[in-house]
């Protein structure tokens, strides 16, 4: 596969099921899903992880922090 073929749009959702299973890592809270970013945010943790191709990536050192 080259380049190109993995550059195609971003999924506009998330799948609602996996939301409901995933949790903070830190703090074990809900997350809510951010389209538009493609990351998923813990309002408790005050972090944002990112979804990498449909993945989301739960690690606290690849979160970014949120003001």
């Amino acid at each position: 596969m080259s380049e190109t073929e993995n550059d195609g749009p971003k999924p506009a959702c998330f799948d609602r099921r996996m939301l409901e299973a995933l949790v903070c890592p830190v703090t074990h809270g809900a997350l809510i899903w951010d389209s538009e970013k493609q990351e998923l945010i813990s309002k408790s943790a005050k972090l944002a992880f990112p979804v990498r191709g449909g993945v989301p990536v739960m690690l606290v050192s690849e979160a970014r922090e949120l003001g």
